[in-house]
Order: C-alpha cells, then structure tokens, then sequence
C-alpha cells in the first residue's frame, strides 16, 4: 500500500508564491510479485466539497477507500480555500494531475485512465478542471504541460455547477469574492463552458437537494448534450445536501440518520460501471 502526504507547494514551487497549502494524499496498491509485477490501474482524483470555504472529511479519504476496494489508485486533493480566490484551487487540481502522471511508475497507475471526482463545491472544481485543463493562465504559470492535466473522465456527486438563479451562492462568493467580473461569473457558471472536447461524465443528484438545488446538474445536463457529450445521469427522489455514500461510513457524529438514504447508496456501484465502460481501453467491471 503506497499512502504518502505531498506538499504540491513543495513539487510546485510557484504555488508557493501563490500561497498555497494545498495537500495531496495517495491511497494506492503496490506492486506484487504474486499478482503482478507490472500492473497498473485506473486512478481518481477526489475534490472534497464544503462550499470553497473547507473540504470535508466525509468526502475524502471514506470515498477514496471506497473505490481503492473497487481497483482505482486514489488520490485526495485537500485543495486552498478562501481566503484564496480563483484560480488557486484549480491550479492545483492541475498540478496534482500531473504529479499523478509524472509518478505513474511509482504510483501503479495507467496514465490513460485518470478521472477526477468532485463532490458539491469540489465537483465544481472537477468539472472546472475537466473544462479549463488547457487555460494557459492555470498551466503556464506552474510551468506545466497542458495535456497532464486533462482528466480522461468527469465524475460529479451533487455539483456546483451554476452561477444563477439557482446558484449555491455561499461557493461562489468564497471562490471569487465580492463583486467578481461579470465575464468571470458566466464563465465560472460551468453549463456555459461546456466544450465539444471535454471528457465523459458522470453525475447525480438527488431532487430534494436545497442547498444545491438539482437545477445545477440538470442544466449542465442539458448543456453536455448539446455538445453531445457522452454522459450518464441519475436523479434520486430522496435525499438532502452532501449524502457523500449515504451509508452509516459518512454519517455525521451526531449521528444525523437523514444523510443515510439507501436508495442513494447504489451510487458507487453504478459510478464504478460507468467508469470502466468509459475510461479508454474500458473493460467489463469484472475483468479489471
């Protein structure tokens, strides 16, 4: 088992000057001579949320341990929140892309099969990354190579997605500030960024979020089809804000019962499905 704690500021040196104190953390199976000495697998990069504000303990190392047991080498990004603003964390997500690729030998992991995975603020980060992966101003500053940031897949739980109507407002102000550009806000309103070159994805809901209303995964729904986008969606009728698994694993301490929604917790089997139908070279899921 390969569990290491990476300083990005330390392997990326500019984000230091950005003030940086973002953490990578690896959850990764070794080699095995038994097994196989060369194997690789497919890899994801978890964005915890918590509203740009913090990132979650419920939807980092338990989501990561989740799909380690399901045979993907994972990686949390305990990324910089406000204070900073945008484009810190993405920045960030960026560079933990390509620490991931750059140490692919080291890590077990096939670099043509790397997804990122975001949970409600994080998911904006994630889906951000799948969409602004080649911006110069988030690579070149770090010295980076656009086409190792670029995930092979979008995996989204409950996203940030919108900056309207239907905005989860509290995120956008902790990522942008008070009063940010009006350009950077509608670019920043992720269903009006799609690109025709974007990654597959992945989403759910439930329709009785409201803190992040489903709105937010429907209209980036409705704005991947119409680049025709390859997605998967689903909707559940039950089930508030941040179910992360929706198992007693990420109940609060309080041990608040309404975050454990069984018919939620099909997620990971369906997300797993998804993933090796969709990443390159994608298996059926009890080949891999």
């Amino acid at each position: 088992m390969i569990t290491e704690t990476i300083s990005l500021a330390e392997k990326f040196p500019p984000l230091a000057g950005l003030g940086s104190t973002a953490v990578l953390y690896s959850y990764a199976r070794g080699t095995s001579q038994e097994i196989s000495p060369s194997r690789t697998w497919p890899a994801i990069l978890v964005c915890p949320g918590g509203g740009y504000c913090m990132t979650s303990d419920r939807e980092a190392e338990v989501i990561a341990l989740e799909f380690l047991a399901r045979g993907f080498q994972c990686f949390v990004l305990r990324y910089t929140c406000a204070p900073a603003r945008y484009p810190l964390a993405l920045q960030e997500a960026a560079a933990s892309m390509t620490y991931i690729h750059q140490n692919s030998a080291h890590f077990c992991v096939d670099e043509s099969r790397i997804a990122v995975m975001g949970f409600s603020a994080g998911g904006h980060l994630a889906a951000s990354l799948a969409l602004f992966w080649d911006a110069p101003e988030i690579y070149q500053p770090l010295s980076l190579t656009a086409a190792q940031t670029r995930p092979d897949a979008l995996c989204l739980g409950y996203p940030v997605i919108t900056g309207g109507k239907y905005a989860h407002r509290g995120s956008f102000d902790n990522l942008l500030g008070e009063n940010p550009p009006q350009e950077l806000l509608h670019r920043l309103s992720l269903e009006n960024s799609v690109r025709a070159d974007m990654p597959p994805v992945f989403l759910w809901h439930t329709s009785e979020d409201d803190c992040v209303p489903v709105e937010n995964s429907l209209f980036f729904a409705l704005a991947l089809r119409k680049e025709k986008i390859p997605f998967e969606m689903h909707i559940f009728p039950h089930g508030g804000h941040g179910l992360s698994l929706s198992t007693v694993q990420t109940q609060l301490r309080d041990r608040s019962f309404h975050l454990i929604v069984p018919e939620v917790s099909c997620w990971p089997d369906l997300c797993d499905d998804w993933l090796r139908r969709e990443l390159p070279g994608g298996k059926d899921p009890k080949d891999d």
